[in-house]
């Protein structure tokens, strides 16, 4: 790949106005911007970008993983807010991954190096 690439992982839901309050509370703020009234998208880093979409016939299936710096920082941040992982799963080479999901099934992954180890392949397997 060459040149620059922005990054936009969609999310279906059933009920855009239902979710949106709990995907606030899981990114930890308002969405970046609102390109219409049944979606919503989040910007989680620089050209990285998060949406629900409304869709009542589809919803539900997605797997998404954001890999982050401080996962238990993350995690206790959206513990903070109300909610809290569905499962924490640790791989044998010691990369974590708290996983998060929301009425739809939808599963929205925090995933972190191993304890202590800020060296660790940024790769959950």
């Amino acid at each position: 790949m060459s040149g620059a690439v922005d990054l936009f992982a969609g999310i279906r839901v059933r009920d855009h106005g239902a979710a949106r309050p709990w995907y606030e509370r899981l990114l930890g703020g308002e969405p970046a911007f609102l390109p219409h009234a049944t979606e919503a998208v989040w910007e989680i880093a620089e050209h990285r970008y998060l949406y629900i979409l409304e869709d009542r016939d589809a919803p539900g299936g997605a797997l998404v993983t954001i890999f982050v710096d401080d996962l238990d920082a993350r995690a206790a941040g959206i513990a903070a807010r109300g909610i809290e992982p569905a499962e924490l799963v640790t791989y044998s080479n010691g990369v974590r991954k708290a996983i998060y999901r929301d009425a739809d099934g939808n599963e929205i992954g925090f995933g972190g190096g191993p304890v202590g180890d800020s060296t660790a392949a940024k790769s959950p397997t």
